[in-house]
């Protein structure tokens, strides 16, 4: 009798019910032996419930685009400086830090499903604040409840869609918050190319106004959702809980499993919670599993931003007349190819999450980032020390700009989401879900109020330069810090962590099986 036999007739002889980890192990060499397992189909109703709660991203995205061009009118009608402009487009970053430490304790409270709501609710106020602002103070008052509004959408969109995913397509499930947030940014950059045929006066208003309509959708969209399986089962909600895995799981087998894990989880949730309140379990006692979950999840999110994506996105017109695009229109239609790409490649992204695997779609994501970048860098620099400039490097700057937001999209932009919502356990997953968004606010923050004047400072080419100098510092931390997540349980996410050196045996299980199981 072979050992994954035996392993199963002793699990048979317990009373104790199988985990799926203990499964996977004991049947993988049987089910190779079988040839290739076929991808299972795509739950539908887990489709639709990521689709719902990943609109809530469509706010920050609309934002994000719409203020890169916006700001080239809000200039001109306000008599603004380059630091007011720097600090209305940064500021709201900061603003969604209330927002995301909130949302936590409100999820945990209400509900992902009302949080949800309430996130597009508090949006909804502040685009129309946006719309109808007079002068400078009030929009920046307009941008602050805005900005509340996007720290709950980042935190919760990801935490609900992981929460509701099959563990067979969570990469792909999850990966839809940043989907919608480049489906925003490019509705924000069309707004822009719209509205600017308008008066001065007119135009930047309807441009920041219009972005209460994904809130109005949104709000009717979550009528239609269930609540979170992990959530009611942490309230006592059993057989509710049972209901939504039942429709979000590929079989009534695999939601059994997943409300035991649940079950399992939840337990261990409330008697670590009487202990240790989830910041001490973070900072002050933890396991070398959590310590290591929570640098991997605060880093990825540094590096995201501090690459600097989102000067990119929101200076993108800026760049482009650095680059040699003299008139408004051209910018934005630049700008617009730029939304486009990022679009494109996000849904790329989507379908290659689950069978690349998250770890070597990052690297290669990264790697793609540091080339555009050094590339860019020196696209422009040769741009600003040439006269007259030349055609070529006018159309090196472009395509760099291009293959820089695609290169983003397909890895570091979804996993980013994916990979921090994914590998908290269930007792620290909403907290540890919106330290990560602060740290990628306060660092989104940091880049785009501080673009403009470090351009001047060091040239527009040493800013990116310096961008790419930190792109790799992020794959050296990527490769060194970050296991592999894909096809893991949420439940099972822990034991994944805790050694700090990269290993491929520990990220392959079909090789931990060999290793340990010789034939």
């Amino acid at each position: 009798m072979s050992r994954q036999a035996i392993a199963l007739s002793r699990l048979d002889w317990t009373d104790k019910e199988p985990s799926m980890a203990e499964r996977k192990t004991s049947t993988a060499t049987d089910l190779a032996d079988l040839g290739p397992e076929k991808s299972p189909k795509r739950n539908k109703y887990a489709f639709g419930c990521a689709i719902l709660a990943s609109m809530t991203s469509t706010l920050l995205g609309y934002d994000i685009g719409v203020m890169s061009g916006a700001v080239i009118y809000i200039k001109r009608d306000l008599k603004l400086t380059e630091v007011e402009i720097e600090m209305l487009v940064g500021i709201i970053n900061l603003y969604s830090l209330i927002g995301s430490c909130l949302a936590g304790r409100t999820s945990d409270w209400i509900g992902r499903r009302y949080t949800i709501m309430l996130a597009g609710t508090i949006f909804f106020i502040g685009a129309l604040l946006m719309g109808f602002s007079p002068n400078y103070p009030f929009l920046m008052f307009a941008r602050f409840v805005a900005g509340v509004g996007i720290g709950y959408a980042l935190m919760i969109a990801p935490v609900y869609t992981t929460e509701v995913s099959p563990p067979s397509c969570r990469g792909f499930l999850t990966s839809f918050p940043e989907v919608f947030i480049n489906g925003g940014i490019l509705l924000g950059y069309i707004s822009n190319y719209g509205f600017s045929k308008m008066s001065v006066h007119v135009g930047w208003r309807m441009m920041l106004g219009v972005g209460a309509i994904p809130s109005v959708i949104l709000a009717v969209g979550v009528m239609g959702m269930p609540e979170s399986p992990r959530w009611l089962v942490m309230r006592g909600r059993v057989e509710e809980a049972t209901q939504v895995l039942n429709k979000t799981s590929n079989s009534k087998e695999e939601a059994q499993e997943r409300l035991a894990d649940i079950k399992a989880a939840s337990s261990s949730s409330s008697s670590s919670s009487n202990a240790h309140s989830v910041l001490k379990q973070f900072f002050l006692y933890p396991t070398p599993a959590v310590r290591h979950i929570l640098i991997a999840a605060l880093g990825i999110h540094f590096f995201q931003q501090a690459s600097g994506i989102d000067a990119v996105v929101l200076y993108s017109p800026e760049i482009f007349k650095k680059a040699g695009l003299q008139s408004d229109a051209e910018q934005l239609l630049a700008t617009m190819a730029v939304g486009f790409a990022k679009t494109l490649f996000i849904l790329i992204a989507t379908f290659l999450l689950d069978r690349l695997g998250r770890r070597p779609l990052l690297l290669t994501s990264v790697a793609g980032m540091v080339f555009s970048l050094l590339t860019l860098g020196l696209s422009l620099t040769i741009i600003d020390h040439s006269r007259p400039v030349p055609n070529w490097a006018i159309g090196l700057s472009i395509a760099t700009v291009l293959s820089y937001v695609s290169t983003f999209s397909v890895g570091a932009g979804p996993i980013t989401w994916v990979y921090s919502s994914e590998i908290f356990p269930l007792r620290l997953r909403a907290q540890g879900a919106a330290m990560g968004v602060v740290i990628n606010r306060v660092t989104s923050g940091v880049i785009s109020m501080t673009f403009l004047s470090l351009s001047n400072k060091i040239t527009i080419g040493g800013a990116f330069f310096l961008f790419g100098a930190i792109a790799i510092c992020g794959w050296i931390f990527f490769y060194t810090m970050l296991p592999e997540t894909q096809g893991k349980t949420l439940e099972e996410m822990e034991a994944s962590f805790g050694k700090f050196a990269p290993c491929s045996a520990r990220h392959n299980p079909d090789i931990q099986l060999r290793t340990n199981n010789p034939a």
